[in-house]
Parts: structure tokens; sequence; C-alpha cells
């Protein structure tokens, strides 16, 4: 009979360390995870943001979608204005030149190394996409391209895109989003900076 009590006893121990170990192991988990993940998104969102204002230099306006977004980096072309003298030299008695360029668009996406197919992928997203919205708003009597992009952290935190997980960062909700820019304001900012 002692030896079954001891027994028990040993398991009971056991399994209170491995309870106290889980306990302590798992906002660190989370932790780590949410900084990698979030970061990971970050560095995407950061490229889409870039990929945006390229697409803006080349057609005066947002992207509204991710595949007219790809087709006119692909097959689009900056315009490059080259000025021969200087205009704000008031003793420059020559005339001012002016040269156009086009360069096209895919050349900088080689030299950034991007495919610019996959920008529209959530990392750790199993397949799930960006939401991208873009249009034009009235600002201060002024027509402006606005732009939103963007995704909710439960899409990418994987096991711990719960609400319970909460408890371990209070400013952790899985159903806020990750985003760049305001379809409300003339903004580009991400909300991570």
């Amino acid at each position: 009979m002692r030896l079954i009590i001891n027994i028990l006893l040993v398991l009971g121990i056991v399994l209170g360390v491995y309870l106290l170990y889980s306990s302590i192991q798992e906002p660190i988990a989370f932790n780590a995870e949410k900084a990698k993940r979030e970061q990971a998104v970050i560095e995407k969102l950061t490229k889409i943001r870039q990929a945006q204002e390229m697409y803006r230099n080349i057609t005066g306006h947002y992207a509204s979608n991710f595949d007219t977004l790809a087709y006119v980096l692909k097959n689009g072309q900056f315009m490059i204005i080259q000025a021969f003298g200087d205009p704000d030299d008031p003793t420059n008695t020559e005339k001012i030149q002016r040269d156009t360029l086009l360069k096209p668009a895919k050349d900088s996406l080689l030299v950034l190394g991007w495919n610019v197919d996959s920008l529209r992928y959530v990392p750790y997203g199993d397949g799930q996409l960006f939401t991208i919205q873009a249009d034009t708003m009235t600002y201060q009597s002024t027509l402006v391209d606005v732009v939103e992009v963007g995704v909710a952290r439960k899409v990418f935190m994987g096991k711990f895109g719960d609400i319970r997980f909460a408890k371990y960062d209070d400013s952790y909700d899985p159903n806020a989003q990750l985003k760049f820019g305001n379809m409300f304001a003339p903004n580009t900012a991400g909300n991570w900076e």
C-alpha cells in the first residue's frame, strides 16, 4: 500500500512539474512566435508598399488588386526626366534642356530580387492573401489617392491566433489588422511604425 502511495506521489510531482513548465513555456513560445511572424508580415507589407509606390509612379494611382499591380510592374515603364542646366541658378544664361527617358519597371524588380506575383501571399498564412483596397477621396478640398493593404493577425499567427493568448500581451488582438495605409486619409504609414 505504501508503495502505491509513493508511486502516486511521484506521478503527481512529475505531473506538477510538467504543468509548471508548460505554464512558463507557453508565454515564452507565444511571444517568440509572435515576434517572428509579425516581422515576416511587416517585411512583406513594406515590399507591397514600395510596389504600390512604383505602380503609382507609373500610373498616377494605386493598384486596387494584386493582378493589376503585378501586370503593370512587369510591363510598365518609369518616366525619368533629366534636366540639363540648373533652373535654380539665377546666373544661368543657358537654356534649360530636358530629356525624357523610359525605364522598364521589371528592371527595378530584378535589382530588388522580388517576385511580384508572390507579394499577395501572407507569410505563415497557408495561402491566404492580403486584403488590398485603393480609391480616391477628397481631402482638404483636393482629390487624393488612398490605399490600404493588411491582414488580420489571426491569419498568420497559426495556433496562437486565439484571443486567449491576449493574457500574455495586453495589446494583442488576433482580429486586429497589421496594415499600411488608410482609406480615410492620404497616409501610407504602417500601424507597426
